[in-house]
């Protein structure tokens, strides 16, 4: 069996609903970690069906639970690939500490090393999305030397002309501009308004202010595909 079916087997084993291996020689901040190993977990679907009028308690918990988790993952995959000789970094929220909309010089983006696997492609709402889930998923990512069979990169979007997201986006966040590998993100996204607009949201759902919403989770056809299936 090879690496990479062994480790896509045990990170499902262990949660992972989804893993990918990509290419990112171009792209890695750490020198000789030229291999990335994506996962995510999606939400239950009881919680995003329930968040029309999101930000509800029920996903803010959900949420940091899922981050406790793939942070739990994310060890586990660095553990399990030094156990085989190679070397491995987790790029964990516990070890990034990212503010809200931003990336420091360390990491590299989750969701380019999921596009460049082929799991998917950014959203007009600048989300991973997926065919059969949609954006009702959390991921993070591994850096390596292991070398892995990766995915064929998606370097476009497929959301075509759907605007259902902007829509739903009463941050004004979403331009409608569709996303490809060449874009930087506030080109077709404005985390500030998002930001902004989260903010507001959470204080009045929740109770206090946080950079939580999830609406334009909830309203991509495909998470609504994912929801509704039984």
């Amino acid at each position: 069996m090879s690496l990479s079916i062994e480790l896509k087997e045990y990170l499902q084993s262990h949660g992972a609903t989804e893993v990918g291996f990509a290419d990112i020689t171009n792209f890695s901040p750490k020198e000789g970690l030229n291999s990335g190993v994506v996962f995510y977990i999606t939400y239950p679907k009881e919680i995003i069906r329930e968040m029309e009028n999101a930000p509800t308690l029920e996903y803010v918990l959900e949420l940091v639970d899922l981050n406790t988790r793939l942070d739990a993952l994310g060890m586990l995959c660095e553990e399990y690939l030094i156990d085989k000789g190679y070397d491995a970094y987790a790029q964990t929220k516990k070890r990034l500490g990212t503010d809200f909309g931003e990336f420091n010089s360390f990491e590299l983006p989750h969701k380019t090393i999921a596009t460049r696997a082929g799991l998917g492609w950014i959203g007009k709402s600048a989300l991973l999305t997926t065919l059969k889930y949609g954006s009702a998923l959390r991921m993070s990512s591994v850096l390596t030397n292991a070398p892995l069979d990766f995915g064929e990169p998606i370097l476009e979007s497929k959301c075509g002309k759907c605007m259902i997201c902007r829509d739903a986006c009463p941050g004004g966040a979403i331009s409608g501009k569709n996303w490809n590998y060449r874009l930087k993100r506030n080109d077709f996204y404005d985390d500030k308004k998002c930001e902004r607009y989260a903010l507001k949201v959470s204080e009045e759902n929740l109770g206090k202010p946080d950079t939580v919403c999830g609406k334009c989770i909830y309203a991509c056809p495909h998470t609504q595909k994912f929801v509704k299936r039984p």
